[in-house]
């Protein structure tokens, strides 16, 4: 190849790779908020010829579906939440309908709503499950009861590849796929588990983990409540009264607003900007860590991998990225104490990101603080 060849075929590489090149290294403007609706699916557990836990006349699909439905009234008002329903009826639906329903949509979060049941009559209180492996044979009874809508369907085998409701190791490859979520999914469970509580003043039975199928199909945060036992007379006839079912979606509704204004922090879209890039390696002093913890500020959240470089987020000082489900996060700083964390959030919010906040890391464990 003749010396003209190689400097025609370098410049045309050089002229195609330029504008990338250029554009990667433009700072971008992560305080434009975007706005995003904020879907949600709710699932009303059971129906149709699947009744779920039948005592006397009390069907669980019936009580489900109206919680559901009120739920979903108070969240339409909304503007900012898109509500999805899987049934409005009292209709049969397969557990891998439902969860694709969810997947389709592209859903924020997922809640299936369920009452619970037990052979002990006196068992009572709200437990709101999240996936994760079986810790005890009381989550299996619950997990076999809920899952075993799986043999009302034709194929089930085909349908769920191999999956076996009373085995853990079935499912554990699913954990890994919704690891991203599982935090997601702990928040808005513990936010139910609360509400409920302070509303209905009965058991706090916990958050907790076991195989639900219908979760393990779901590729985002996702929940499944059980609103009460309809196997105690007491809770029974609170739940089959609109007056309780009012209280109980209510509580849910609370719970899930809570859960969504925390995600709606500074989502922004990539447009380049003229900004001076100045000194990227900023540092906010603190003093000495003496209790064993690390303050950030979270700032921003985009659907976009937005290089970690203080001239793309206004100048603030050590940013750095997590990825959390299909989101990416972004925080500035890493400090030793509140005051610090403080003096920066302070910093974030002049600048621009009026939803910054402080998160806590303890042991490994990031929360809000």
């Amino acid at each position: 190849m003749n010396t003209v060849m190689k400097t025609y075929i370098l410049l045309i590489i050089a002229l195609i790779t330029f504008p990338i090149v250029s554009q990667a290294n433009k700072p971008i403007d992560s305080t434009t908020v975007i706005s995003k609706t904020f879907t949600i699916v709710l699932d009303a557990g059971h129906g149709g010829t699947d009744p779920g836990k039948k005592v006397g006349s009390v069907n669980e699909k019936d009580i489900a579906l109206k919680v559901v439905q009120k739920v979903g009234t108070m969240l339409e008002k909304n503007p900012e939440i898109n509500v999805v329903y899987t049934r409005t009826t009292d209709v049969f639906l397969e557990l891998h309908e439902r969860a694709s329903i969810a997947n389709k949509a592209k859903a924020d979060l997922f809640v299936s709503v369920h009452c619970n049941a037990a052979a002990n009559k006196s068992a009572k209180g709200n437990e709101t499950w999240v996936l994760g492996l079986h810790r005890s044979d009381d989550n299996l009874e619950v997990v076999q009861r809920e899952n075993s809508v799986i043999l009302l369907e034709d194929n089930y085998e085909e349908k769920y590849a191999g999956f076996d409701p009373n085995d853990p190791s079935s499912f554990a490859a699913s954990l890994l796929t919704q690891e991203d979520f599982l935090d997601n999914s702990i928040e808005i469970a513990a936010n139910v588990q609360i509400k409920l509580e302070a509303s209905l003043k009965r058991k706090n039975r916990g958050v907790k983990q076991a195989g639900f199928a219908v979760l393990r199909l779901s590729y985002m945060p996702s929940v499944l409540i059980e609103t009460g036992f309809i196997t105690n007379k007491e809770e029974r006839n609170f739940l089959k009264s609109n007056a309780g079912q009012d209280k109980v979606a209510n509580s849910i509704f609370k719970a899930i607003l809570q859960y969504q204004k925390n995600r709606d922090i500074n989502n922004f879209d990539v447009e380049p900007v003229d900004i001076e890039e100045g000194n990227s390696s900023q540092v906010i002093t603190a003093q000495d860590n003496k209790s064993g913890l690390t303050y950030k500020v979270q700032i921003a959240a985009s659907s976009n991998a937005i290089a970690v470089k203080s001239y793309n987020f206004k100048k603030l000082p050590e940013i750095s990225r997590e990825k959390s489900g299909t989101v990416y996060r972004y925080f500035s700083g890493k400090l030793n104490t509140v005051e610090a964390a403080i003096a920066l959030k302070n910093k974030a919010v002049k600048a621009g990101y009026d939803g910054a906040f402080i998160v806590v890391i303890e042991n490994g464990v990031t929360r809000r603080l």
